[in-house]
């Protein structure tokens, strides 16, 4: 790969490295709610090794260089220096990655999923392992994996036959897509859920691995009675259970010891299904935690812990670790229990009739949380969840928002992309533009809908004999889902990213209803784009269009495929945006490279042009996804988020020129001491403040 390739995939220097403070909200728990968030902590945490595995073949011979390393040399960097003979150039560069390795949990970006790679040369980096003969030694493991090589296609995640990186399916490099799919069908017909598995390819067999504790659990402990089928081709389907066991039973021990600082009932049920689940495996166990979860209204300390997200399997259905522990913010949370006694008066306002609705709008719980501890690749702004639709429909769902990872910010953060008269009204209003539509996003747009579904042979959630009429088509709807069919299931790789942009269209057409912005405190509730809840919708659209912009930077030009969801989903936005007109949305440049490029939205016709083209292409996202309509919403999303010359040879460049770090956050970490209380210890906003927030963390 040439040098200029290179660039994009080079570690950031210096890495935006902020601090997630937590101190007055940790301090005004009591000394049973600390012992309870920090046995919780401790749980999520112990899942760091799981996230390294799950990234790539190397990441967690990296993690355990860097954290040698660290303790190699007590934190004294500047002596390790000298002892390796490093410029400070050198130690920079390597300090640098170290940083945002840890804060990515991972030599692939959380947010894009392609790699990163270290600027101190090789040379160096092998000097710097030669300070000890252990740290040499991890060096062995992953020196040849850790730069860039001549296959480009292993820069990126995705499928293996594809010549990408998956740790998903480990010693595997001969599994095709087709394979995957097979055995995942097969399984998913035998009614055991995928998020906590991996797959590996014998010559024998496929062996599936589940993320467990102990590695014989008894038929009674198990989601599924059998562990080992042979398919049509005479191949086996092996359930192998007791995948990061070591890990797994850490985690499990304490939720077990959470347990006993449980403030109800309620979260002490939810504690003891969490450990059984880690325990024996059973996503089953799991499930019944999250029903608890769900009850579990108005905590003051709040968390959730599991395999998540499905973002980074290439079939989008098994889930990454993650785990977080926060305490509430009261005043916050406020104005999104305001929200929620809004949402009956607000779906209706949404592109679709009832038919496309769930019966009720099941009220869920929506906090803003300041977080102690978010265990995982990456932390996300908002989370609606959990992701089981049975439970979603007709349970309901949580919400929340991480007050303290929305305010983080880096000092004299570039701004690109908007227009020198447009920064003043942005700087000014971008934070609480986020915060209203991150509500409207994990609240509306991830809690509102019906999938149409046939939930057994014969019964069906809708009057079948009269079916709901389309608003696409004008006629009965013709799709549905199957019995045993999930939204994941059907939807399969593009359903991360597809739901994503769903929920983002929900928030840019609500936010145009100015009582809604006035729930969040801006305004009177009048319909005037000029007064100060206007600023907040003009924020909110000119965000997201810069937002836009920005995504390309997760496309990746040689496997021409997006590397990140909600960057797919924003860059569709962008252009509905741009084919509402330019009456209402422009790219501006007069330089050919397009080093000048910036973003012209029309504040005053954001209610004429801008609500009604969102509101049309949210209307088909719905319908599509409702109804099962995979065919024709994978045309249109594919169509929509196609990246044509113009975006590849011209804006793409503009964009690598002028992208911005991603954060990376220092967290606390909890201690309990002799006499039985739980400190909270944080760490510098720095490089060393990053390795050293790890290193202490024994139990990982």
């Amino acid at each position: 790969m040439d040098a200029e390739a290179l660039k994009q995939y080079l570690a950031d220097s210096p890495p935006t490295i902020v601090p997630l403070g937590i101190k007055p909200h940790f301090e005004a728990l009591t000394e049973k709610e600390k012992l309870y968030a920090h046995h919780i902590s401790v749980a999520s945490l112990a899942g760091t090794r799981i996230v390294l595995r799950q990234v790539s073949p190397e990441a967690e011979h990296i993690y355990d260089f860097i954290i040698a390393v660290h303790k190699h040399c007590s934190g004294d960097y500047t002596k390790l220096a000298k002892q390796a003979g490093l410029s400070p150039v050198d130690l920079d560069a390597y300090l640098h990655y170290s940083a945002q390795f840890l804060g990515n949990l991972g030599n692939y970006k959380s947010f894009g999923d392609s790699k990163f790679v270290p600027r101190i040369p090789p040379r160096q980096l092998k000097a710097l392992a030669t300070v000890s003969p252990v740290v040499l030694k991890l060096h062995e493991k992953f020196k040849d994996s850790v730069y860039a090589d001549a296959n480009v296609s292993r820069l990126h995640l995705g499928y293996p036959d594809a010549g990408h990186v998956s740790a998903y399916y480990p010693d595997s490099p001969d599994i095709t897509k087709e394979e995957i799919s097979g055995v995942s069908d097969f399984l998913e017909g035998k009614g055991l859920l995928p998020e906590n598995t991996r797959i590996r390819k014998t010559k024998a067999a496929f062996e599936v691995l589940i993320a467990s504790a102990i590695d014989n659990p008894s038929k009674d402990e198990r989601d599924l009675p059998e562990s080992e089928w042979t398919l049509d081709d005479g191949k086996k389907v092996k359930l192998v259970y007791g995948d990061y066991a070591k890990e797994m039973k850490t985690i499990s021990d304490n939720m077990q010891k959470a347990k006993e600082y449980a403030a109800s009932e309620t979260q002490a049920n939810m504690m003891e299904e969490y450990a059984t689940s880690f325990r024996t495996g059973s996503l089953e166990h799991f499930k019944e935690s999250q029903r608890y979860w769900i009850k579990d209204k108005g905590p003051l300390v709040e968390t959730d812990v599991g395999f998540i997200e499905t973002y980074r399997d290439p079939q989008g259905i098994r889930g990454e670790w993650e785990g977080f522990v926060a305490m509430v913010n009261k005043e916050r949370t406020k104005a999104f229990g305001k929200l929620v006694e809004s949402a009956p008066s607000l779906i209706p306002l949404l592109p679709w009739k009832k038919d496309f609705e769930k019966d009720t709008f099941l009220s869920p719980d929506f906090t803003s949380l300041e977080v102690l501890t978010f265990a995982g690749s990456g932390i996300p702004a908002g989370i609606n969840i959990p992701n089981y639709d049975d439970i979603r429909q007709n349970l309901g769902f949580k919400n929340v928002s991480l007050g303290n990872v929305l305010s983080a910010k880096a000092l004299n953060e570039p701004i690109p992309f908007i227009k020198d008269t447009d920064l003043a009204t942005y700087q000014k209003y971008r934070d609480p533009a986020f915060e209203v539509q991150v509500g409207l996003h994990e609240l509306l747009g991830h809690g509102c809908g019906k999938l149409l579904q046939e939930t057994a042979p014969g019964e069906y959630n809708f009057d079948i004999k009269d079916p709901p009429v389309s608003p696409l088509s004008g006629q009965p709807v013709k799709t549905w889902y199957k019995p045993g069919q999930t939204w994941g299931s059907v939807f399969g790789s593009i359903a991360g990213s597809y739901e994503e942009c769903r929920a983002e269209c929900v928030a840019m057409a609500l936010c145009c209803d100015f009582s809604v912005l006035q729930i969040f405190g801006f305004g009177d509730g009048t319909e005037d784009v000029n007064n100060e809840a206007g600023d907040i919708l003009y924020a909110a659209y000119l965000s997201m269009a810069r937002a836009g912009i920005a995504a390309l930077e997760f496309w990746d030009p040689k496997s021409r495929k997006w590397g990140q969801a909600h960057m797919q989903a924003r860059f569709s936005i962008l252009r509905t945006f741009l084919n509402a007109g330019v009456e209402f949305c422009e790219l501006e440049y007069k330089k050919d490279d397009l080093s000048d490029l910036t973003l012209r939205l029309e504040r005053s016709r954001i209610l004429s042009l801008g609500r009604p083209a969102v509101e049309d292409y949210l209307q088909k996202l719905h319908i599509y996804k409702s109804t099962a309509d995979v065919e024709a919403a994978k045309r249109m999303y594919e169509e929509i988020t196609n990246v044509e010359p113009f975006y590849e040879n011209l804006v793409r460049p503009a964009v690598l020129k002028n992208k911005t770090p991603r954060k990376v956050f220092v967290q606390a970490n909890t201690v309990v001491s002799e006499g039985g209380k739980v400190e909270l210890k944080e760490y510098e906003a720095t490089p060393q403040g990053m390795i050293q927030s790890y290193a202490e963390r024994e139990y990982v």
